[in-house]
Parts: structure tokens; sequence; C-alpha cells
């Protein structure tokens, strides 16, 4: 049995370094420590290393509450403190009087400096506007040194303790819904209360993400545990497929970001 058919085609890639990963601890004794990796990718990590006693997981982001988090990745007999996750917590200073600060103005001002998207983890922003990120140590200093800028305030970057993370609303409003079938764009439409003609154009334009990820097929098949986002409609994650309908219809739990 092929350890491959319990994950989709795009994610094999990441299926091949989790199993190097894995050869490095077992067989040659080494530690791994590795970029940030979304939820999804961290349950990959856990379905594929999970059962191996030889191999001990740990993930840190930052906080408890991270999604994002870096995996370091050893022998059992080693033991793992949180310097070993390599990670800098930034407060992010603007003047908020007059500046709104949002999640993509702080996430393009990142990758516009030329970092890429597996090197910071989550990027926080309070409801009285107090803004963080959290980066991987190893670019820390270049981050610092070219962040001067983010949309049109001028800001500085201070490190700060990671005790000092906020604490992130994780509050999800669950609803239940019966789908035709479990297509990117009946389950969108479903989700969002639109109609699938106005989907199309959605998915096909690269407006829509799965597991964080670009999807532009509308006939992509969605499975338990998905993370679905769509550009101006937020974020949403399919819980369960909860069985057939007596139409044979599926009945979906999911939930919205609130």
């Amino acid at each position: 049995m092929s350890i491959y058919q319990h994950f989709r085609e795009e994610e094999r890639p990441f299926v091949d370094q989790v199993i190097e990963w894995q050869g490095d601890v077992t067989l040659r004794h080494l530690d791994r420590l590795s970029d940030f990796l979304d939820p999804r990718q961290q349950e990959i990590v856990r379905s594929i290393i999970g059962q191996d006693d030889d191999v001990s997981l740990s993930f840190a982001g930052g906080s408890r509450y991270a999604e994002r988090c870096r995996l370091y990745m050893t022998p059992p007999y080693l033991e793992t403190s949180d310097d070993d996750f390599k990670l800098t917590l930034f407060s992010i200073e603007y003047p908020m009087k007059f500046v709104t600060l949002e999640h993509r103005d702080i996430l393009g001002s990142l990758m516009n400096v030329g970092v890429k998207r597996e090197k910071f983890g989550d990027i926080f922003i309070s409801d009285d506007g107090v803004a963080q990120v959290v980066v991987a140590s190893e670019i820390a200093d270049y981050v610092e040194m070219n962040i001067h800028t983010i949309g049109r305030a001028s800001v500085r970057l201070n490190r700060i303790p990671l005790s000092e993370h906020i604490i992130p609303k994780d509050e999800w409003e669950e609803s239940v819904i019966t789908v035709s079938s479990m297509r990117l764009d009946v389950v969108i439409a479903q989700m969002y209360k639109l109609s699938r003609s106005k989907v199309t154009p959605f998915i096909e334009k690269g407006l829509a993400k799965v597991n964080w990820k670009t999807v532009d097929r509308v006939d992509f098949l969605l499975q338990e545990g998905d993370y679905i986002s769509v550009k101006g409609f937020g974020r949403s994650r399919v819980f369960a497929i909860e069985g057939l309908t007596k139409k044979e219809k599926f009945r979906l739990r999911f939930g919205r970001k609130r």
C-alpha cells in the first residue's frame, strides 16, 4: 500500500520532504528544523510520523495559539527547548491614530522585500490596532533593516519577547449545509450563499485557496479538514462530512471565521 494514496497529488513533494526528514532523524540521528508550516502541512507531518517511536515531533509558532508553526524533529533522546525553534517576534510601531494596517498590508510588505512566505509565521492585529509578526530568527536582521513602510504608514519593527504575543481570536461559527457534490464551486456557493455562476469566476481568476494554496479548478474535490478562503469572503473549514441525506446529498458541517 502506497503512502501517497492518503494525500493529494499536489501534496506529494511535501510528503517526500517529510519522509526525507524522517530518514535524517532515524538513520543519521540528526535534528531537523523546518520553515513555518500551515495547519494542513502539520497534519501531514503528524499522519506520517505520528506512530514512529524513533522520532520526536514538536511544533511552535510563538504562542500556544499560533496557526503557522515551525517543526522541530529530533531523535527521542534529545530534549527540546523554546530556543530550538529560532523564533523572533516583532511589534510593528506605526501612527495608529492616522493609519489602519491590515493583514494583507503586512503580508505584502514582507513579500515585497523578498521574504518567502515560509520564513514568517502568523501576523496579528488586535482590535485596538496593535500589530505583530513572527519571523524565523535567521532572517530577523534582514527584515528589521528592510521594512520601513507598510502600506501608507512609516513603521519601525521592535523585537519583543514571545511572551508578549497577542492572543488571537479563534472563533468559528459552525453551520450545516447539504451539497450535491464536494466540488469546490458547489461547496463555496453553499457556504457563502452565492450562485455557482458567481463563484466560478472567483475560482478561475485564482481568488480561492484550499489549504493556503491557490486552486483555479472549479471541479477540485474537497475533503474533511480542508481550509477554504475566498478573497473578500473570509475563511472557512470543512469540519466533517456527516453522511448522505435521503436524496444522496452530502451533509457537511463547516465553520466560518468570525
